[in-house]
């Protein structure tokens, strides 16, 4: 993986001792930062997610609420 774009975003993550000793072998394994690791990880949900049709239809579901909210304030 390649270096973090420009405008990244500091988070903490909170793990498990296993699930992070897990993560930390596979760092080491593959020679990779336990960042990429995670960063990696974290893509490949999202973009899982994406094609998930259950999680649009949530997704769609989300958005049309907010779309509603958001014309009731500029309405106010």
């Amino acid at each position: 993986m390649t270096a973090p774009e420009i405008g990244t975003k500091n988070m903490t993550l909170r793990l498990e001792r296993t699930l992070a000793e897990k993560v930390q072998a596979i760092a080491e394994v593959e020679g990779q930062s336990v960042a990429n690791v995670v960063r990696d990880a974290i893509v490949e949900h999202v973009e899982l997610r994406r094609s998930d049709p259950r999680f649009q239809s949530l997704l769609e579901e989300t958005m049309k609420r907010h779309a509603k909210l958001l014309k009731m304030l500029a309405d106010a």
